[in-house]
């Protein structure tokens, strides 16, 4: 199959015409990202255990040159250069930050007896590195706390490069937001085999470090390639004005659910006059909507919290740091970004409701919102993550759902089988072809993908179908000023040029977390792998005692829906004793039934309904195709 090819004129004309509507660049962005550097690893080069290699900046040393290649957009090209700073900083005395280790921020905290850590990253080799560069340079100190501002991945997954099993087991402070774990286990392990695979594509896991592949993912690089774990929290934050003494330092906290997470927290620390704003307010518009999949957040409570921060903070804020980019110096700066952040989701929101109300469709409305002057003016309200097209398709879906009141969009046919009649339609696949080569000629690369993935769903075999794809979305991604929108678009043309064979042994997702799972949670978790159609009228009923955590449950399939309840046995439920490890060995296929019965790990007087339930649980197969059926 072909390589990535160059921009071509009509992506060249959409460049420029970008750069004369860029806000003036006052240079201060890059003052504020190098400020307090103290210093870093050669090329952030991390490596697990085995050698291989979970992070490098290296890759992206490309990105020194200032002036934008011609297949990246210019705009996105310097929030690129941006991220691509780093190693650790100091916030403020007492503060320090290493950034550019991996998607998100690790934050230290220096207390009276060691460090608290705020957010580990998304794996724990990247978070140990950040440690040992923080102990390098600040001291050889313990940590003394976890902080988790929110239920997202690459705000906890690293914890065990900074925890050992004895500091967990020595009861080691894990502090995050009310219903931290539901929403982690939630959004992460019940959909998270579908929305890691999305996560390549968000993220563009899959492609080449250079102009032509990946450059950013705007809210960061990308994501760490390293070991993922969660471990629960040992205290939560319900309520806005909480206040701890952690490690000799107060912390007031703000509850924020429901926005950039559902369950998050902003915090502030009086003695370091420090807001961190977790990731409520970054450098650029963030997702409502996320492409790599995740509940609609609610942008009318994100910008009222944003508000509320910024009333409860902001007279006492000499810096405001976050959980991604660089931070903001001095309250007056402090204020305005706030302001602006608030209004940037206020804004998107209440425009997309006025035009919703006047009758127009998610698709019209995408097209038609612009942000007023005041704030398209500023670097940090545009589209590096987030998009104005897809966040307004999101308020949309909050309160009207995917429904856009039509009837003819109602039941529309999937996929392979609208293809199959717009193939048909347009007189065949030759047809169809040469209409859509007529588009990318003209530079309307849209509807050419638009187009050709009718031809693509109702034949994925036909290779110039495939081609032509590849090249529109290509143009696309050149052309995105989003770094998922480009990452999408060149992952989706890679993928259609170098189509994936069949795996003999299909990766699992989300294995890391199911792992570190209470039993209530990865129980839960078993709901969504329960085959429906192979369970049919079966019923089963088991008596399940954790031999680790000493917890009962009752387990039951019936109707085709599996049911646990702590301490509720239906009667005759078999008896089943097991650790929780045995347990999601099995559901991964990792151990036999039998084996593990021989080896003591699982004890019943009856395997057979143990057997039969597993034989009815999915094993999901991380590479499912996206650009074709």
């Amino acid at each position: 199959m072909t390589a990535p090819k160059d921009a071509t004129e009509a992506t060249l004309r959409a460049h420029e015409t970008l750069r004369a509507e860029l806000p003036a660049d006052d240079g201060q962005d890059f003052a504020d990202a190098r400020r307090g550097f103290i210093g870093t690893i050669p090329d952030a080069r991390i490596e697990n255990a085995s050698g291989g290699v979970v992070w490098n900046m290296g890759a992206f040393a490309f990105e020194e040159a200032e002036a934008a290649p011609p297949t990246v957009n210019p705009s996105l090209w310097r929030q690129a250069r941006l991220n691509a700073l780093h190693g650790l900083f100091e916030v403020t005395k007492g503060v320090y930050q290493v950034r550019g280790f991996d998607l998100s921020n690790i934050t230290f905290i220096e207390g009276e007896r060691g460090y608290i850590v705020i957010d580990p990253l998304i794996s724990a080799e990247p978070a140990a590195a950040a440690l040992a560069l923080m102990r390098r340079h600040r001291g050889d100190k313990p940590v003394s706390a976890v902080i988790y501002t929110h239920s997202h991945v690459d705000h906890y997954g690293g914890v065990r490069g900074v925890l050992s099993d004895a500091d967990i087991e020595a009861g080691m402070r894990i502090i995050a937001p009310e219903g931290f774990l539901e929403e982690a286990v939630s959004e992460n392990v019940l959909a998270g085999n579908a929305m890691g695979r999305r996560a390549t594509y968000m993220y563009g896991a899959l492609l080449p470090r250079d102009p032509r592949g990946h450059v950013d993912s705007g809210l960061g690089k990308t994501t760490s390639m390293g070991a993922v774990s969660l471990i629960p929290p040992t205290e939560s934050i319900s309520k806005t004005g909480t206040r701890l003494t952690v490690d000799g330092v107060e912390i007031e906290f703000q509850v924020t659910p429901d926005t950039e997470a559902p369950a998050e927290m902003n915090f502030f620390f009086p003695q370091f006059g420090a807001l961190c704003m977790a990731e409520n307010c970054t450098c650029h518009l963030h997702n409502i909507y996320t492409p790599r999949g995740a509940q609609v957040r609610d942008a009318k409570r994100w910008a009222w919290y944003i508000d509320e921060a910024s009333e409860m903070f902001s007279a006492r804020t000499e810096v405001l740091f976050a959980s991604h980019h660089w931070p903001r110096w001095g309250r007056e700066r402090a204020v305005d970004f706030l302001k602006k952040q608030r209004d940037l989701y206020k804004f998107i929101h209440d425009q997309t409701l006025r035009m919703a109300n006047h009758g127009l469709t998610p698709l019209e409305i995408g097209e038609a919102l612009k942000l007023p002057p005041t704030l398209a003016a500023e670097w940090h309200t545009r589209g590096y993550y987030g998009t104005l097209n897809h966040n307004a398709k999101a308020v949309y879906q909050r309160y009207l759902g995917w429904f856009d009141g039509n009837p003819a969009n109602l039941h529309p046919h999937p996929p392979v089988e609208a293809g199959k009649r717009y193939v048909e339609l347009a007189g065949g696949p030759d047809a169809l072809l040469a209409k859509a080569r007529e588009a990318f000629a003209a530079g309307d690369y849209r509807w050419t993908a638009q187009l050709v993935n009718h031809l693509v769903f109702a034949d994925p075999g036909h290779t110039e179908a495939r081609e032509l794809q590849a090249d529109a979305l290509e143009q696309l991604g050149y052309q995105a000023e989003s770094g998922p929108w480009r990452a999408f678009y060149l992952t989706g043309a890679q993928e259609l040029r170098n189509p994936r064979p069949p795996s003999p042994t299909p990766r699992q997702g989300a294995a890391g977390q199911i792992r570190n799972l209470p039993p209530e949670q990865l129980l839960d978790s078993l709901s969504v792998r329960l085959n429906g159609d192979k369970a049919g009228a079966q019923e089963i009923a088991l008596d399940l005692t954790f031999s680790d955590t000493g917890e009962r449950y009752g387990l039951s399939v019936e109707n085709a829906v599996l049911h646990h309840g702590r301490d509720r046995i239906a009667p005759g439920a078999t008896a089943v004793t097991l650790t929780r490890a045995a347990l999601v060995g099995l559901v991964l296929g990792e151990t036999e039934l039998d084996a593990a019965i021989e080896q003591g790990a699982v004890t019943t007087a009856d395997p057979t309904p143990l057997r039969t339930l597993l034989a009815l649980l999915d094993r999901f197969d991380f590479w499912f195709e996206i650009v074709m059926p």
